[in-house]
């Protein structure tokens, strides 16, 4: 998912019986918010997996990653050893690449957040969340629908206008018993439909169940496919604002 990021990113506690009654007079924001919330929490930390296919070859990335609310995301790249020891940063609105191979560190800008992160079907916005799926989105509830035997909240995502996003819309399936993002589909600015993601395997991560793994798939390009393993992820333990910064890319393993 994107943002799913990913999305990470692109992942809180599973609601009691009377969070589900609740959960009937819920707006459409307050739905996604509280799935958002439940992915991110105050922070997270963790390992993850990214498997890139494509028609006759295959690509295996390992990473870890940390996060701490809206503002702040790293990722440090464990394997394959070409890229073993690259870092990515989210601070507020900016994004940057540290590259030990060459000792240069790269601010990416807006304009390339639509762009593919590591040759894989998600693009740098869906790993870092630089936009956000609360605050930069109206949302409207379509109904429900029953996606791989979970019933969900069909919800669109229109963004605001200006607001520093890189899809023209969003449909996305949240779980009714869960809270859990379970599918995504991403548009361009023309309304067509660019990538596919669904949400499979659910674990328990400390206090929250989550999707362990998240496939996302082009619809113009079949066989491609990127999927993302989460393995170990940790939630709200405390994180320094000072770790998300530029002198501690270099630093962090």
């Amino acid at each position: 998912m994107k943002n799913l990021i990913i999305a990470v990113f692109f992942a809180g506690l599973l609601v009691s019986p009377a969070e589900n009654v609740n959960a009937q007079d819920m707006s459409a924001k307050e739905i996604v918010a509280k799935a958002d919330q439940k992915n991110r929490g105050e922070t997270s930390q963790g390992t993850m997996t990214m498997k890139i296919e494509r028609p006759g070859w295959e690509r295996t990335i390992q990473m870890k990653s940390w996060s701490k609310s809206d503002d702040f995301f790293l990722i440090y790249i464990t394997a394959p050893a070409k890229e073993k020891g690259q870092v990515f940063l989210k601070r507020y609105k900016e994004m940057w690449n540290w590259i030990p191979s060459i000792d240069r560190m790269v601010k990416i800008p807006p304009s390339m957040m639509m762009q593919s992160w590591m040759g894989s079907d998600f693009t740098n916005d869906d790993l870092v969340k630089q936009s956000s799926i609360v605050k930069d989105y109206d949302h409207t509830l379509l109904g429900e629908e029953t996606v791989r035997g979970m019933l969900c909240y069909k919800i669109e995502l229109i963004p605001k206008p200006d607001a520093p996003v890189v899809w023209g819309k969003i449909v996305t399936w949240i779980t009714k018993d869960g809270f859990n993002g379970w599918k995504n589909e991403y548009y361009d600015e023309d309304m067509e439909l660019i990538n596919v993601e669904n949400a499979y395997d659910l674990k328990d991560f400390g206090d929250r169940t989550l999707p362990a793994r998240f496939v996302i798939e082009p619809v113009d390009d079949p066989g491609n496919k990127t999927i993302l393993l989460f393995e170990e992820m940790t939630f709200n333990k405390p994180i320094e604002d000072g770790f998300f910064t530029q002198q501690n890319m270099k630093r962090v393993r």
